[in-house]
């Protein structure tokens, strides 16, 4: 898994120097959402003479080669992710910045009905939840 990134780039000719390997590994060993200076971050700890500069640059390269997408959520900081073959949406905890990925079948059903009742076909679509973790007791 953590050469994926990397063999996504040589699938679709993106060079890749050295410091763009390292990038490629820590997106895609990432199990979280990680925003540039998390990912500037993790690099440094690899390579310190890699710049923030260019983890920007190669994150951007990645979204326009479609390799990787960028998620907006609240809270002003891109966030980062590799593009996989299934849909999933997104559960942002608004206190910790923690993201859960889920599927919901009943969710994806209904959306079309929604779509289908204003006479639309879905053809894609971005469900975020925003919420706060209740207090388990």
């Amino acid at each position: 898994m953590s050469e994926n990134i990397e063999r996504k780039c040589k699938a679709k000719g993106v060079k890749l120097t050295d410091q763009r390997k390292i990038i490629a590994k820590i997106m895609s060993e990432a199990q979280d959402h990680p925003d540039v200076n998390e990912l500037y971050i993790r690099v440094s700890k690899i390579d310190p003479k890699i710049s923030i500069a260019t983890v920007y640059r190669t994150v951007k390269l990645f979204e326009e080669a479609g390799i990787v997408t960028k998620h907006d959520f609240k809270g002003g900081k891109a966030r980062y992710e590799q593009i996989n073959e299934g849909h999933h949406d997104h559960l942002i905890d608004v206190n910790t910045g923690e993201i859960i990925e889920f599927v919901d079948e009943e969710i994806e059903e209904l959306q079309k009905k929604v779509a289908e009742k204003y006479g639309y076909n879905l053809v894609d679509h971005k469900l975020e939840l925003y919420g706060i973790k209740k207090n388990s007791k």
